[in-house]
């Protein structure tokens, strides 16, 4: 049994919030969105902080490198914006895409970030130089979702044209196509174990993949409208889902089965609208979306 209590609730953005991302310090979060900046917020005193950085465009991406004092935005204009910690400034904006960048994710052991685009690619950058070390045609349409393999071998891109393509991270060739879904895959998770890779697309579906085999192991239809994300818990079995149905859903990571349904037709005073993110910090579970708010859950495992 799993019980959900909503401890806390943001709110500030102006228009919806695309993505959020937890800071390397504890207690701080980092939003944005349809909005002119990126948003810094206190969790222990669950209050706004400041406007970290302004923008000028959507921010649809937010990534914090492990061991670097810097945090990565990429924005719906194609421009990645590197904010530094110890500067408290934008130090430099990286003009590779000329459309929307979706998702960012680093390799710690390369030293490397990915950027994936609206435009089919992505592109490879150091985080000790950010300059580009590649660009890779994954896709003749856009890729929505980046996940590394916890070995850091492989790399896998939830892609607009229906598929999940599986690259290997030493020279960045295709190893595998996964088909499965009928419409955009939006979110690609591998499990903190590497057993699984997770997708969840337009089609509401979730699929589990054997990520060595690349079997399709389970399709569920998890969701009424699309899966815009999905977030294992990082030390137990468990993992959540967000959808534009306005739900989220939690799940076990073993056997893939539904435990809660948090929305407003089970008594939460959930989203409103469309649930765009979720993050896991420890076992609070921090969710966000198009009614422009930010919901703390304390999630207990029985």
């Amino acid at each position: 049994m799993i019980i959900a209590e909503k401890i806390a609730e943001l709110t500030g953005h102006a228009n919806p919030i695309f993505t959020l991302e937890l800071s390397q310090l504890p207690g701080i979060l980092f939003s944005g969105g349809n909005d002119k900046g990126l948003v810094e917020w206190s969790l222990e005193r669950n209050e706004f902080m400041k406007v970290l950085m302004p923008v000028s465009a959507s921010i649809y991406a937010i990534h914090g490198p492990a061991n670097y004092p810097i945090l990565l935005a990429g924005l719906r204009n194609g421009l990645i914006l590197i904010f530094d910690f110890i500067e408290q400034k934008i130090v430099k904006t990286l003009k590779q895409h000329q459309s929307a960048v979706f998702d960012i994710k680093s390799i710690p052991n390369k030293k490397e970030f990915l950027a994936a685009s609206e435009d089919g690619t992505i592109s490879v950058w150091s985080l000790d130089t950010f300059e580009i070390l590649y660009s890779v045609k994954v896709s003749d349409d856009t890729i929505r979702s980046i996940s590394i393999s916890p070995d850091q071998t492989r790399v896998a891109f939830g892609c607009r044209d229906n598929s999940v393509k599986i690259y290997d991270l030493i020279d960045y060739s295709l190893i595998n196509t996964l088909i499965g879904h009928t419409m955009p895959v939006f979110s690609v998770e591998y499990s903190p174990d590497g057993k699984y890779l997770v997708s969840g697309a337009r089609d509401a579906q979730i699929k589990i993949w054997d990520a060595l085999s690349f079997e399709l192991i389970n399709s569920i239809p998890a969701h009424l409208f699309a899966i815009n994300h999905i977030s294992f818990h990082p030390s137990k079995p468990w993992f959540a889902t967000a959808s534009m149905d306005k739900s989220i859903k939690i799940w076990s990571a073993d056997d893939f089965k539904l435990h809660k349904t948090i929305n407003r037709e089970k008594g939460y005073d959930a989203h409103k609208l469309s649930v765009n993110k979720l993050v896991w910090d420890g076992d609070h579970l921090i969710s966000t979306g198009d009614d422009r708010r930010i919901i703390t859950w304390k999630i207990k495992f029985d």
